[in-house]
């Protein structure tokens, strides 16, 4: 729950507009609750700080917040993401982005993720993307498993 509320109050300012604006949430509220699923893991970068943290529901809904601690080691980050993706079991992953949240859409298209649509959401109707992953399209026995911290 600490690690929630770090993250809560550390946002990148797009992942801040994106739930406040996007879904009219709090997300000192917001993201506590989320991580209340089981299925919820934190990214931690070199030096301690928390880069990020998402879950999947079970119905596939993927999520996730950033803190400007992504930007320090990016390369790192898109790679433990993409292992943790690679690593899950839903045959598909889904969910819908801020359309202006544009480092998330370029990680979305570095993990395999295609867009579907454009969809008005949320209480001020702002053009978000929804987005998708078939792990059945994975060639190969790319999925790894992954050692990762539970939230």
């Amino acid at each position: 729950m600490e690690v929630a509320k770090e993250v809560a109050s550390n946002l990148t300012p797009d992942d801040r507009r994106e739930v406040e604006e996007g879904h009219g949430c709090d997300p000192m509220v917001l993201i506590p609750l989320a991580c209340q699923d089981a299925s919820s893991v934190y990214f931690r970068m070199p030096g301690g700080s928390i880069a990020g943290i998402g879950g999947v529901q079970e119905n596939g809904q993927i999520w996730m917040l950033c803190t400007p601690a992504i930007h320090k080691y990016p390369i790192l980050f898109a790679r433990e993401c993409k292992r943790i993706i690679e690593s899950r079991k839903e045959k598909v992953l889904w969910n819908i982005v801020d359309k202006r949240n544009t480092v998330h859409i370029k990680l979305l298209k570095f993990l395999g993720f295609k867009f579907i649509r454009e969809v008005k959401h949320g209480p001020n109707q702002l053009t978000f993307i929804e987005f998708h992953y078939d792990s059945t399209n994975i060639r190969g026995s790319r999925r790894r498993s992954l050692r990762y911290k539970s939230s």
